[in-house]
């Protein structure tokens, strides 16, 4: 059974960042792709960043000259980098991993950016 942990959140001020972490339970090489996503309070969840298993990286626009994802094969971990928060980026953020047309989700973790 895939296991994606989430880490990193919290409450941070406009203008600060933040560095989420998804730790997965077997090599992230094995998956096709994966993702952020986060769901803002009252609204659906929404695709933030992913990288394919070829390095491909796209990015939600709002968001593109912001966040950074990456990730350490060495250590199954992916990351996302965010810079110059907004108090629009508060939500709940989700890790994402597909494999073998299967998508596995971590439990979220939330961040919370305040005026």
């Amino acid at each position: 059974q895939v296991q994606l942990v989430e880490s990193g959140g919290g409450l941070v001020q406009t203008g600060g960042s933040l560095r989420l972490s998804c730790s997965a339970s077997m090599s992230i090489f094995s998956f096709d792709a994966m993702a952020w996503y986060r769901q803002p309070p009252g609204n659906q969840r929404e695709l933030v960043a992913s990288i394919s298993k070829g390095g491909r990286i796209d990015f939600l626009d709002s968001v593109k000259d912001r966040f950074t994802i990456y990730r350490d094969i060495t250590k199954n971990t992916m990351y996302l980098r965010m810079n110059s928060l907004k108090p629009e980026d508060t939500a709940v953020y989700y890790c994402n991993a597909k494999a073998v047309a299967r998508d596995y989700w971590g439990q979220g973790t939330q961040v919370t950016v305040s005026s």
